[in-house]
């Protein structure tokens, strides 16, 4: 399992998977105390219609095209959102389901009608993601960590989501007062001159991101779940925001990590001739560990 086939077949998922679930677990720390955790799902269901059309387009799988897709989309949401409100007379929660569930039914009937498997772009990739078929051809052995030859034949998913991470991580260590400031306190920060507005902007912005970058590898399903359980297991944990986003790092290190093993290797130790799904069991290890705090942790809510 430790050998040249594991770090050429599931080393790269492995750790594809690990930093997508921790780049959507840290703006889902900010978006679950501003009780806005379901935005993270809403993004998830609007950004699939604009990455179609952004391939439709263009005829390539590529982050740019895909963000433009996915910024126009979520600009024509906010739109009809605002739109049925007026004229139709309905709640804010109504208005974003119907838009939500009706922009993700048309993704995926572009998805189904338009010929995209051919690219690893169809509803079975859009919801579990490809994680599996993310091997690493030239990888010979633990040596070709250190091979600058063998590293560049990485899967174009693993840079992609290592630079996002990174991104959100640098954006969040340096915007840390204010965000605080502004998710617990929002009165005290605007009298202190902080834009709250765009500081609640940015973390949606961030969301939006990492969700688009972890869409084509890991799918919705692992996206969706990040911005949820990992924070929501690690505000039982403590009260601290500091420790609270430590834990949701790890919880969210944690799913992806045991999510692929027993994924991969669960069934076949129980006897099974093949394996299942890796996004599916990510998520359902993520959702596995926000039980158990709910149950066990000390902050638990009564």
């Amino acid at each position: 399992m430790m050998g040249a086939e594991f770090v050429m077949l599931s080393l790269p998922p492995m750790v594809i998977g690990a930093l997508a679930a921790m780049a959507c677990a840290l703006p889902g720390n900010f978006l679950l105390l501003r009780r806005e955790a379901l935005i993270g799902d809403a993004i998830s269901h609007v950004v699939l219609p604009g990455i179609v059309v952004a391939f439709l387009l263009t005829g390539m799988v590529a982050t740019g095209p895909m963000m433009l897709g996915a910024a126009g989309a979520a600009l024509l949401a906010a739109v009809l959102i605002a739109t049925i409100r007026r004229f139709g007379g309905v709640e804010p929660g109504a208005a974003m389901g119907v838009v939500f569930t009706t922009m993700f039914a048309g993704g995926v009937l572009l998805l189904e009608q338009s010929n995209t498997a051919s690219v690893h772009l169809d509803v079975e990739h859009a919801l579990y993601g490809n994680l599996e078929s993310l091997i690493w051809i030239d990888a010979v052995g633990w040596g070709s960590l250190l091979d600058p030859r063998a590293l560049a034949g990485l899967p174009p998913e693993l840079p992609r989501m290592a630079v996002t991470f990174a991104v959100v991580a640098v954006l969040t260590a340096l915007l840390w007062r204010p965000l605080k400031l502004s998710t617990f306190d929002a009165g005290f920060a605007q009298s202190l001159g902080l834009p709250t507005g765009a500081i609640g902007l940015g973390v949606t912005l961030a969301a939006a991101l990492c969700a688009v970058a972890a869409f084509d590898a890991v799918g919705s399903i692992i996206v969706i779940a990040m911005f949820i359980c990992p924070p929501a297991a690690a505000r039982l944990m403590t009260n601290r925001l500091e420790r609270q986003v430590a834990w949701s790092l790890a919880f969210a290190l944690a799913s992806a990590v045991l999510g692929y093993v027993l994924a991969g290797y669960g069934p076949l130790w129980l006897g099974a001739p093949a394996s299942v799904s890796a996004a599916g069991m990510i998520a359902t290890v993520s959702g596995m560990i926000l039980a158990l705090a709910a149950v066990f942790a000390p902050h638990r809510k009564a």
